[in-house]
């Protein structure tokens, strides 16, 4: 199965600049965890709700003035929409994310699948089960 069978398509993006209060009231209304953050018509990070949450508030940042560049994942994991959802499932597992934003063959962004999507779509719940027990192994504590 392909992932352009699986994943959410529809994808809505947000400029580097927006403030982190109205990213996270986008994500609030579309009752979502991500948004892919983009910039002249090129991806140039992921902004999750954990990102809001442990690289803002929890260091102190101003939610109404901190941008979302300032705490978005950079080096967003992709994969393409012909892609098999087995391979998109094994690049979650080992880079230990739960998203994977997607694009066409012309190298548009084009939706987003997550490991919800994989587990609810295609009814594999073995393959999910694993990649989510391995996204969900605890990081070492900083020092």
């Amino acid at each position: 199965m392909q992932l352009r069978d699986v994943m959410t398509r529809n994808l809505e993006e947000i400029p580097p600049q927006m403030p982190l209060k109205d990213a996270a009231e986008k994500m609030k209304s579309l009752d979502i965890g991500a948004l892919p953050v983009c910039e002249n018509d090129k991806l140039v990070g992921i902004l999750t709700d954990r990102d809001i949450a442990v690289r803002g508030v929890a260091q102190g940042m101003d939610p109404r003035q901190t941008p979302a560049r300032q705490v978005m994942t950079p080096g967003v994991t992709w994969c393409y929409e012909d892609d098999d959802v087995t391979e998109a499932a094994r690049l979650m597992e080992e880079k230990r994310i739960r998203r994977l934003v997607v694009f066409d063959r012309n190298k548009r962004a084009v939706g987003i699948v997550s490991l919800g999507d994989i587990a609810t779509r295609i009814g594999r719940s073995r393959l999910s089960g694993t990649v989510l027990e391995q996204v969900s192994q605890p990081a070492q504590p900083h020092a």
